[in-house]
């Protein structure tokens, strides 16, 4: 993974209040437990399986960009990040304004290599969501690959003012900067 696995808040699932409702046709996305079953078997690493059953949930629920976004994590883990890269398409047609597509997305480019497109629609992500912090994670992270060393501690910086408590981002830090021992990034990566 690309820092912080949370698949369920990346996917925004508690925020549906139509997700417990079941057997209506209209609904886009499918009834909270079976996406939460989802989740767990994409976070076990049981990510075929997690793949058959979001695709196969695609066929009573065509629109639900959270499915979409699960067939594309799904892809990338697997490996299959063209395929990855078609789902978010989809998923940005369905809705263009679902910020953690545009970060899926980005962390798939930038596994193909493609920095430039990466970092815009990680950009994306964040003019939808400029909270989001594992956005900022993941331009640190391209910027950085680019050689881009201050602007990605920036990014880094960014993600930390969001939230404070995600260690990862500390090591990303360390690994840029030379600290001294009293360092607060240094002392946070040494607890």
């Amino acid at each position: 993974g690309e820092g912080f696995d949370q698949i369920e808040q990346r996917l925004n699932v508690s925020k549906n209040p139509d997700a417990t409702m079941v057997g209506h046709s209209d609904m886009k996305d499918p009834p909270k437990d079976q996406v939460q079953q989802l989740i767990d078997l994409y976070s076990k690493g049981q990510l075929q399986e997690a793949l058959t059953q979001a695709s196969n949930l695609l066929r009573d629920y065509p629109n639900s960009v959270v499915l979409y976004n699960i067939v594309g994590v799904s892809h990338k883990g697997l490996g299959n990040l063209e395929e990855a890269i078609e789902v978010y398409k989809k998923a940005i047609f369905l809705n263009p304004d679902y910020a953690d597509t545009y970060n899926n997305m980005g962390i798939t480019l930038k596994e193909q290599g493609k920095l430039d497109e990466a970092l815009t629609a990680l950009n994306k992500a964040l003019s939808i969501d400029p909270d989001n912090a594992e956005a900022y994670y993941n331009i640190g992270n391209a910027l950085k690959e680019q050689g881009y060393l201050e602007e990605a501690i920036e990014a880094y910086t960014k993600a930390l003012s969001v939230n404070p408590d995600l260690t990862i981002i500390h090591y990303s830090i360390s690994s840029i900067k030379t600290y001294k021992a009293d360092d607060k990034h240094f002392l946070q990566v040494q607890k």
